[in-house]
């Protein structure tokens, strides 16, 4: 994959990430969050550094599976 076609995937995931980032987290409070029924023990900061890397991840595949499929055949090795 070249780096371009990387930029593609991962520059509207990061935009669309930090936009779920802030709709997320202006309806919920990190502090209120639970994990298997107990509390997390972090910091707010820290609740919202692995959130956002986690939309990211999950916009960064939704996008790569998107510019997967728009390839025609003859693109894909």
């Amino acid at each position: 994959m070249g780096k371009q076609r990387a930029m593609w995937i991962a520059w509207p995931a990061f935009l669309v990430a930090g936009v779920l980032e802030v709709l997320v987290f202006g309806m919920v409070d990190p502090q209120d969050l639970t994990w298997l029924g107990e509390p997390i023990n972090a910091s707010r900061h820290a609740i919202y550094t692995v959130s956002f890397f986690i939309f990211w991840a999950c916009t960064c595949v939704s996008s790569g599976l998107t510019t997967l499929l728009s390839q025609s055949p003859f693109e894909v090795k």
